[in-house]
């Protein structure tokens, strides 16, 4: 493809001896490119025939399309099915696979919003229901694979699934995941005999980490993941914790009593906008008068649905809100924001350490699944690694409390005192 004078050019191999591509198919393969910007990529096809994106200059990754079917559902619906095929093989990428992936972010990106394939794909990928119901199943889908898969590439102390905080770039994942938990603990202002309340609590491991460093009297941990809240029990239990941590199976709507603290890393991806007032009311509903409260959440820019692959086949009623969407949990019952940071490259650094464990134990990943999984996952690390490298996504981290609480703190001096 020479860009400059917008014509394909396609090196032949003898593979193609049989027939290349038809004129459609080749207007089709141009308007590819051009879309994505004439990435420097090598895209060899089903007839052996190969493009260049950028001619005269070295790709960081040759896509093989194995069959004419991939590259036709390619272009119907590039999110959801290029993943579905390269999981199954027929699409294969050799080389920098998270430079690909970010890549057609950046491409995907620049489709204009009011354009009628960026309406048709909004369309075609809606998320899942987040309904009591709904989320028990979404739930299950994701964090009930087994406990033993997420042991082999997570951190090893408290197998923390969310962004890491690199307080120095050289930190290992596990110093990082702890290097969060006492971020989210300045943040919060955790002092010995606060009630902590947490919504989505992974497996446990924030709250046994307030407990055990920071001395609160009670936290109440609340999650709809049967194995995560037996793992979390019996390591409560191990380290002598069960007196002061509870983790119940149930959904966060069903909170009730009072607490000092409210916490929530990682869950409200899987809430959904729609029932955004109403953790905002369960909030109101259980928060002290001087309580403080932090959301974790991945999030973007401008609103646009989850990545359809990821959402249909890996975290199912998945959305990253926006900051505007997630203020309709706080402007509800005029909670006053006192904070916002934005952990963006933490998450990318966070998930190149969970991408090289996972491809560290590939072959115990093999022999509890598939290979079909086997890359599924692989997919999924390293688009979600290109996604916030790209900007696609963001890590949004806000700090919140009640409006007429005078005892704010004035300055954030307190988030970086050790």
């Amino acid at each position: 493809m020479d860009h400059k004078e917008g014509h394909l050019q396609i090196e032949a191999t003898a593979a193609s001896a049989g027939g290349g591509i038809t004129r459609i198919e080749r207007r089709l393969l141009q308007q590819l490119i051009e879309v994505c910007n004439h990435p420097p990529l090598t895209i060899r096809l089903w007839t052996g025939e190969e493009i260049h994106g950028r001619p005269g200059e070295p790709s960081i990754a040759r896509v093989t399309l194995r069959d004419r079917g991939t590259f036709f559902r390619m272009l119907l619906n590039p999110e959801l099915y290029t993943g579905d095929d390269y999981s199954s093989g027929r699409f294969e990428i050799e080389g920098d696979l998270v430079g690909f992936l970010d890549l057609v972010y950046r491409g995907l990106d620049g489709l204009p919003e009011t354009s009628m394939k960026a309406r048709f794909l909004r369309w075609m990928n809606r998320p899942r229901s987040n309904t009591l119901a709904g989320s028990k199943r979404n739930i299950h889908h994701h964090y009930d694979l087994g406990n033993d898969f997420y042991k082999l590439w997570l951190d090893t102390a408290r197998m923390q699934y969310t962004c890491a905080y690199y307080a120095r770039p050289d930190m290992t994942i596990e110093q990082a995941q702890i290097a969060k938990l006492d971020h989210v603990a300045r943040k919060l202002q955790v002092k010995p005999g606060d009630v902590v309340y947490e919504a989505g609590c992974g497996w446990g491991g924030l709250a046994r980490h307030f407990a055990k460093h920071h001395g609160v009297a009670k936290v109440r941990a609340f999650n709809i993941s049967e194995e995560q809240v037996k793992f979390a029990r019996e390591q409560a239990k191990r380290e002598g914790l069960d007196d002061r941590v509870e983790y119940v199976l149930d959904d966060y709507r069903n909170m009730s009593g009072s607490c000092d603290v409210f916490v929530s890393v990682g869950m409200l991806e899987h809430v959904g906008v729609n029932n955004y007032p109403g953790l905002g009311d369960v909030i109101n509903r259980v928060l002290k008068p001087h309580g403080r409260g932090l959301i974790h959440s991945i999030g973007r820019n401008k609103a646009a649905p989850m990545n359809a692959w990821i959402e249909k086949r890996i975290f199912p009623g998945a959305y990253p809100a926006t900051l505007a969407e997630m203020m309709r949990i706080l402007e509800g019952n005029q909670f006053s924001v006192l904070d916002v940071e934005n952990l963006r490259l933490h998450y990318a650094k966070t998930l190149f350490a969970w991408r090289e464990r996972y491809e560290d134990h590939i072959d115990e990943v093999r022999r509890m699944y598939d290979e079909e999984f086997v890359r599924m996952w692989r997919l999924y690390l390293a688009g979600s690694e290109a996604a916030f490298l790209s900007g696609a996504l963001q890590l949004f981290q806000i700090v919140f409390a009640r409006p007429t609480d005078n005892t704010v703190p004035f300055t954030r001096e307190h988030l970086y005192r050790t």
